[in-house]
């Protein structure tokens, strides 16, 4: 089985996005939820995975209010396929105009 852990952040503040919600779905149910933490991260968000294709989705907009920023993309979702055994690390880039995530380890 394969783990996955992510981590948030804001390019735009130039720190980590604390309190995040984000949500791990396997196509409609949701399989797992969390919140960032100081570091911005989800150390492991779900520990163990099986092959297939998940979608992880971050509440931009609830984080945007906090922080006082205008977003234009309130919500970011990142569909990945787990095709082996190993730790998934999905990061996520945070701009008030883009955003941009990537499969670390």
């Amino acid at each position: 089985m394969s783990s996955l852990s992510t981590h948030v952040l804001d390019t735009a503040l130039g720190r980590p996005a604390q309190n995040v919600q984000v949500r791990l779905y396997r196509g409609d149910v949701v399989e797992a939820t969390g919140t960032t933490d100081a570091d911005g991260r989800i150390a492991e968000l779900q520990p163990e995975l099986e092959h297939g294709t998940y979608r992880l989705w971050f509440d931009v907009a609830s984080y945007a209010a906090e922080t006082g920023q205008d977003i234009f993309f309130p919500e970011v979702s990142v569909t990945f396929t787990v095709a082996d055994e190993r730790h998934y690390h999905v990061p996520l880039l945070l701009s008030p105009f883009a955003f941009s995530t990537y499969r670390g380890s």
